[in-house]
């Protein structure tokens, strides 16, 4: 099977670290001619919110009509944001909610609280930069996001495994550090992992 990844990163501004994470995950898998697709859900029009929740559809952008094919298709997810309150910001909880709908990442069962999977034969990679130690967010928050992220949304939906990497603390990194986490991302691109 030819391996197709697609990028997603979720973070609000395109001059931040996870767009230099996003582009040198893209270099490496691409060394190793794997597909890739990049998105920055920034750059989408559509509405974040999902107004009537699964009651009543909305109308269904364009731009979302694209991600879905580019999941549909990719095998391999990597998913790139950074830890704000506990968990991700905003705008990728939103495009989660319009993204990963029903009959899409999953279906209900009339007699099962369990959903059917939609999204099965697909890994991720999630990228997480915070400023939190590390230590700190497992032992104390619990890992609040990586969970949600992790089993709450994408095992939910069928895709595993999930892998995370997390890169802290950004805000007080030296440029030193910061290469040395873009040399672990471009390898990971590169063996596609």
């Amino acid at each position: 099977m030819e391996k197709k990844v697609l990028i997603i990163n979720g973070h609000p501004n395109k001059d931040s670290l996870g767009n230099e994470i996003a582009q040198k995950y893209k270099n490496g898998a691409e060394k190793s001619g794997i597909e890739v697709s990049l998105i920055n859900i920034i750059d989408l029009d559509f509405n974040p919110i999902l107004k009537y929740g699964y009651k009543k559809d909305m109308e269904f952008e364009p731009d979302l009509e694209k991600v879905q094919k580019l999941i549909k298709e990719s095998n391999h997810l990597v998913l790139i944001y950074p830890n704000w309150w506990g968990t991700y910001p905003a705008l990728l909880k939103g495009f989660i909610e319009r993204v990963f709908l029903p009959d899409f990442a999953f279906s209900y069962q009339k007699d099962s609280p369990m959903p059917i999977q939609l999204l099965k034969e697909k890994s991720a990679r999630i990228f997480v930069t915070m400023d939190t130690p590390k230590w700190y967010y497992n032992l104390i928050y619990r890992k609040p996001g990586h969970n949600s992220m992790k089993k709450s949304i994408l095992n939910f939906c069928g895709i595993k495994p999930v892998k995370i990497t997390t890169f802290t603390p950004v805000r007080k990194s030296t440029d030193e550090t910061r290469k040395k986490w873009l040399e672990k991302v471009f390898k990971l691109g590169k063996m596609m992992k």
